[in-house]
């Protein structure tokens, strides 16, 4: 037919089943060369047949030098966040659900990495690597922590053309791989506390909807695993790590969270309580947990024989903690910040806080612009900021602007005759688009401000957008229509597992479920008498409820 072409084959199953192709869908390759895939917003979406595969491109294909992105934001945000991601951030890879890490976003997790390897290394956590393989016997020995990962779990069964006699499972988490080690090395009290971490990657193999850094099969993350004498000790380690995550989400990538509990039935399996900081994307009503920290009790010392002998000389069991982010960070910076221009960095975790483009006309002095601009990054990169010129002949200054915008740079520094002529520089800041003439002696001390500036403006902004979409409610019929509404709803609960159980059921539909995202550890005020809003019984919390990532 003209207007497209049904592609069925017989051998389909099975190339799914080596995980060469995705689950079914419908597929129809049309003249525009597009697809219907699950894209960030949890729905069907039209995207680009060269996006996941790296197939064949668009036949409107712009040319070499065309920029801008294809859709905005409110529109179709699957999409305009996959075309975002594709622009230096990551690159599709041949296997489904992995991608591929340019140096953009490496960048902003090497930064972000630096600042929390300082902080808990003044905390006495040292860091550690523990081998990727976990064998069958170790990894299900913790029932409920082995059963909650169970679906994700890859497995290794061959080398090369033979079959492992004991298959062996690539780790979705650590537990389970280094507490035999911590069993071996605690004897006594003096062996306390054991504080590691580790800077690696992870697999789970899950394809529920696969979203560059959100969701994906491997991941990296740091994932830190401690042991204590007493519960005291743990509980406290959970809350200081707690406020480092907030600070990374708030400080590093302008990212407004809530510090709160997860429920009973959203805890990490097989552990006492886990904590975590939680963001909420206004374009799509959708929580994201951002980061998370475990008290794991004392289940996982019981099953694993972590005892010490007490100064008293009697035999007890460690109190263990663990808690983890990963680069999920960085999709929900994408998600939070970037607008129709593309990507929008906080200049704290921009590898390029500011980019300088000479912007030379007809029969101006190109090579004194050139030096101005060679000695403008000079002067930035020696006051410690991170600064580059893009002195690239072959393509105009209004390209440029355009490439800098979607790539995020916070600052952009123009130098032209006039601005040679006036010893000055103009900025042009990438959060609000504001343009300011400044001269070139106050030039360091000018740019560190506006950086300060787009980093607070850029919290605030977000701040205002999350705050806009909170929704207090108190009864079931306001909370389906804030749910409708993709709204942050915050409920009276009366925090028991079968009524969240309940409230998923009631709500499972094309998007999602609902489910409880956080207790807020800042509680509102709860009046005497208030009734939960599922179940009617006495509430005892207020609970962030929504769909979520």
């Amino acid at each position: 037919e003209s207007t497209g072409l049904q592609v069925v084959t017989l051998l389909s199953p099975y190339l799914r089943r080596l995980q060469l192709l995705p689950p079914p869908l419908s597929l129809t390759i049309k003249e525009e060369e597009k697809v219907e895939m699950a894209g960030p917003s949890g729905k069907k979406e039209k995207v680009d047949k060269a996006g996941p595969s790296g197939g064949k491109k668009k036949k409107d294909v712009k040319k070499e030098t065309g920029l801008g992105l294809s859709v905005k934001k409110d529109e179709n945000f699957g999409e305009w966040y996959s075309e975002v991601c594709k622009h230096e951030m990551i690159e599709y890879y041949d296997i489904s659900g992995c991608y591929i890490l340019r140096p953009w976003s490496m960048a902003i997790w090497e930064i972000m990495q630096t600042f929390f390897d300082a902080e808990i290394k003044k905390m006495k956590v040292k860091n550690c690597y523990f081998p990727l393989f976990v064998s069958p016997g170790v990894l299900e020995k913790e029932k409920d922590h082995i059963e909650g990962f169970a679906p994700e779990v890859a497995w290794v069964t061959k080398s090369g053309k033979s079959d492992l006699e004991v298959p062996i499972a690539i780790r979705p988490t650590s537990e389970t791989v280094m507490y035999p080690y911590y069993s071996k090395w605690i004897r006594g009290h003096r062996d306390l506390p054991l504080k590691l971490n580790q800077w690696c990657n992870v697999v789970r193999w899950e394809f529920s909807n696969p979203t560059p850094f959100i969701r994906s099969r491997e991941f990296l993350w740091q994932e830190g695993h401690t042991a204590f004498a007493t519960k005291e000790e743990a509980d406290k380690e959970v809350l200081e790590i707690l406020e480092l995550y907030r600070r990374i989400y708030e400080e590093y990538l302008a990212v407004p969270v809530v510090k709160g509990m997860k429920s009973e039935n959203e805890k990490f399996a097989g552990g006492l309580y886990t904590t975590s900081v939680e963001a909420f994307i206004p374009n799509t009503g959708r929580g994201v947990q951002g980061a998370t920290s475990h008290c794991l009790g004392q289940n996982f010392a019981k099953m694993f024989e972590i005892n010490f002998e007490n100064e008293k000389g009697e035999t007890e069991m460690v109190w263990q903690n663990s808690w983890a982010y990963s680069t999920r960070t960085i999709g929900v910076m994408i998600m939070t910040h970037g607008d129709d221009k593309g990507l929008i960095l906080p200049p704290k975790v921009a590898s390029v806080q500011v980019v300088v483009i000479p912007v030379p006309y007809k029969d101006a002095n190109t090579q004194g612009i050139f030096d101005a601009c060679t000695a403008t990054v000079a002067a930035l990169s020696e006051a410690g900021i991170r600064a580059e010129e893009d002195l690239r002949d072959n393509y105009s200054p209004g390209w440029k602007y355009s490439n800098w915008e979607m790539k995020g740079v916070p600052l952009r520094i123009e130098i032209g005759p006039r601005d040679l002529e006036n010893n000055q520089v103009r900025t042009v800041r990438r959060d609000n688009g504001v343009k300011e003439d400044i001269p070139r002696g106050s030039l360091v001390e000018h740019v560190k401000e506006l950086l300060e500036k787009i980093q607070a403006n850029m919290y605030e902004v977000a701040k205002q957008k999350r705050e806009a979409c909170v929704e207090e409610i108190k009864t079931w019929d306001e909370f389906i229509v804030a749910l409708n509404k993709k709204k942050l709803i915050l409920a009276p609960w009366c925090d028991e597992e079968e009524v969240e159980r309940d409230v998923k059921a009631r709500t499972k539909g094309e998007t999602g479920a609902a489910k409880t995202l956080c207790s807020p550890f800042e509680q509102p005020e709860l009046p005497e008498g208030t009734l939960c809003f599922a179940s009617g019984k006495p509430a005892k919390k207020w609970t962030y409820w929504g769909r979520s990532y």
